[in-house]
């Protein structure tokens, strides 16, 4: 009787572990080349130009004549002009956001700066839970340190005499 009892104990004890596994962000894998959905999307039919002399120079990495562009087809399905959704540069709505962000300059290499760091910090702490024990969440191990405390942030501000406009959410 007591055996099964603690066979009973031991096996909701091992249920339980198993559950909580909607954080996908939480594990850190790496899980292949890249996401899938790109190689799902459907591309326009080929079709024959009418003079290939008159076909653009290839511009490897840039577009050619059977991407998808769902604005400008809309556009044009609802008789409008697919060249007036074209920007250069940026937004003069943005223009202000862009100037005080790049106020102390602007990295060029930014985005590989930031994966090295991040492949730096994932190596040496994002392999916590070798075995895949009990609750597995890497992404908390690996970056817990760097979290902002909304609230301490919140009551830093409000001493130093910045308007904030509201306190943040309590969890």
């Amino acid at each position: 009787m007591n055996v099964s009892r603690v066979l009973m104990v031991f096996l909701m004890l091992a249920l339980a572990a198993c559950g909580n596994k909607g954080k996908p962000l939480s594990r850190i894998e790496k899980t292949g080349d890249g996401p899938d959905e790109f190689t799902i999307i459907p591309s326009k039919p080929l079709q024959a130009p009418e003079s290939y002399a008159a076909l653009p120079t290839p511009t490897p990495g840039g577009s050619n004549l059977t991407d998808q562009y769902p604005l400008a087809d809309g556009a044009v399905a609802l008789g409008g002009n697919p060249a007036a959704l074209a920007t250069a540069g940026i937004p003069a709505t943005d223009a202000g956001l862009v100037r005080h962000a790049s106020r102390y300059g602007v990295n060029p290499g930014i985005r590989q700066t930031l994966r090295a760091e991040d492949d730096d910090v994932r190596r040496r702490h994002g392999r916590v839970n070798i075995l895949n024990i009990g609750p597995v969440d890497d992404y908390t191990n690996a970056y817990r340190r760097q979290w902002l405390n909304s609230d301490a942030e919140f009551r830093r501000l409000r001493r130093a005499g910045i308007t904030v406009p509201s306190a943040p959410p309590k969890k």
